[in-house]
C-alpha cells in the first residue's frame, strides 16, 4: 500500500487492517474451541466460547466506526476504497463465523457422550479445514493476496465433501439407533455451521480477490469460460 500525503490516512487503513485482524484471530480461536469442547464434552469451555463472543461483536462496531469515519474525512478513490469497503463486509462476516462458532458451543450440552461414533470423530477434521480457510483468507487480506483468495475458495469443495458424508451417516446412523436421535439431530446442526463457515471463507475471499485486483471473481470466471467454452459446453 503506497503512502499517503496525510500520515493520519496511513495510520487509519493500518488501524482498520488490525481490527480485521484481531476478529480473525478471535474467530479461528472459537471454531478451535467450540470443536474441542465439542469432543472433549466441555461445556466450560463451550461457556467461553459463547461469552468470547461479546468481543467479536465489539470488534465489529469498531470496524464500522472507523470505516465510516474514513470514508467522511478522507473521501477515499480507487484501491482505498475498495479497501475500506471490503473491510466494512469482511467485518460483518467475520462476526457471523464466530456466531456459527458460538451455535456449535450452545450444543455441546444438548449432545449425549457418544462412544465411538464415527460422525464424532469425522467432524474435528472438517472443522479444520473451514478454520484453515478461515486463516488463510485473512492472511490474503492482509497481505491483498488474489492467488491465495482463489486456493481458498477451491478449498470450500473438501468442506462440503465432508458435509455430504457426515449428513448421510448420521441419517444412518439414526434410522438404526433411535435412541441417538436427538443427539445425532444435534450434530447435523453442527456440521451445517461448520459448512456454513466454509462458505463464509469464501464469501471473504472473493472480497480480498475484488479489493486486490479492482475486478469481481465472477468476472475471471467468465473470461476462463470464453476461452474454455468449447471444452466446458462438452462437459
Amino acid at each position: 500500500m503506497a503512502d499517503h500525503t496525510v500520515k493520519a490516512f496511513d495510520n487509519e487503513i493500518a488501524q482498520l487492517r488490525g481490527l480485521i485482524a484481531e476478529m480473525g484471530g478471535l474467530a479461528e480461536i472459537a471454531i478451535r474451541d467450540a470443536i474441542e469442547a465439542l469432543v472433549r464434552h466441555d461445556e466450560e469451555l463451550a461457556q467461553k466460547v459463547i461469552a468470547a463472543d461479546r468481543r467479536l461483536d465489539a470488534l465489529e462496531a469498531d470496524v464500522d466506526r472507523l470505516a465510516v469515519r474514513i470514508i467522511a474525512l478522507r473521501a477515499p478513490m480507487a484501491n482505498d476504497l475498495r479497501d475500506v469497503i471490503a473491510a466494512l463486509k469482511i467485518s460483518g462476516v467475520v462476526e457471523r463465523i464466530g456466531d456459527y462458532a458460538k451455535n456449535i458451543a450452545k450444543r455441546v450440552g444438548r449432545i449425549e457422550r457418544l462412544a465411538k461414533f464415527e460422525p464424532l470423530t469425522l467432524i474435528p477434521a472438517m472443522a479444520s479445514i473451514a478454520e484453515s480457510m478461515v486463516h488463510d483468507v485473512l492472511n490474503a487480506y492482509g497481505a491483498r493476496d488474489a492467488t491465495l483468495a482463489v486456493e481458498v475458495i477451491k478449498r470450500d469443495e473438501k468442506v462440503d465433501n465432508f458435509y455430504d458424508s457426515i449428513f448421510r451417516n448420521l441419517l444412518s446412523h439414526m434410522i438404526e439407533n433411535p435412541a441417538t436421535i436427538s443427539s445425532a439431530a444435534q450434530l447435523l446442526f453442527v456440521v451445517r455451521n461448520i459448512e456454513r463457515i466454509g462458505d463464509h471463507a469464501t464469501n471473504v475471499a472473493e472480497m480480498v480477490y475484488f479489493a486486490a485486483t479492482g475486478n469481481y471473481l465472477i468476472d475471471r470466471e467468465e473470461s476462463q469460460s470464453e476461452n474454455e467454452g468449447s471444452i466446458d459446453e462438452a462437459e
